[in-house]
């Protein structure tokens, strides 16, 4: 594992910042939370919300596994790399037009199908994709194709992006729904759908021309 501790940190602080963003369930925890007037839903809509994250990013993990068994891995970073620009610049232009809409009526299982969509639509997957490379590279031994020793690795590296991102989804929706309010997302939030393009296009570029 030496000189492997770095994909660790990033898949973590990518679990971060995908907890952070609004987008990936905590503003959808606390609106259930105030619709329902119960702390409680907002601490249960996490179980669905990180269910259905998981599930998208082990999707994109068990693809690039798949692919990496049969192509070249050089090969299958460059095509990510392309896929992530491509995606980059289809979120900036008309990821804000494809809202997955989902009512507070809405029940767990609802939930956990709307956290999965979001998820999948925002590319969270892809994003860890450069993280989880260089980890199954080294299960491999150097190896140009991936077997069957890199899926405990896979698996470890998505269930340590998602236990950051419910820390962080949670911390946030407690802290909103108790204290903050939503009043301060007119006031002051930071647009991060920008931030998600650009993080985007930049690890996309990093896979296709480093």
């Amino acid at each position: 594992m030496t000189g492997t501790w770095w994909p660790w940190l990033v898949l973590a602080g990518l679990g971060a910042f995908h907890g952070l963003n609004p987008a990936m369930g905590w503003l959808f925890a606390v609106a259930l939370g105030m619709h329902r007037r119960s702390r409680r839903v907002v601490l249960l809509a996490l179980v669905p919300l990180t269910l259905g994250h998981a599930l998208s990013v082990a999707m994109v993990a068990a693809v690039v596994l798949a692919l990496g068994a049969t192509f070249d891995m050089q090969l299958v970073r460059r095509a990510t790399g392309a896929l992530l620009l491509a995606w980059a610049a289809y979120h900036s232009l008309y990821g804000a037009r494809h809202r997955v809409r989902f009512g507070l009526t809405v029940g767990m299982l609802g939930l956990g199908v709307w956290s999965f969509l979001m998820a999948t639509a925002h590319g969270a997957g892809l994003m860890v994709v450069p993280a989880l490379m260089p980890l199954t590279d080294h299960a491999a031994g150097g190896h140009a194709h991936v077997g069957a020793e890199s899926v405990p690795v896979a698996v470890a590296a998505v269930a340590v992006h998602t236990a950051a991102m419910m820390a962080v989804t949670g911390i946030v929706a407690l802290l909103v729904y108790q204290w903050l309010g939503v009043d301060f997302l007119r006031r002051g939030w930071v647009n991060l759908d920008y931030l998600w393009s650009l993080a985007l296009a930049a690890i996309g570029a990093w896979l296709l021309f480093l």
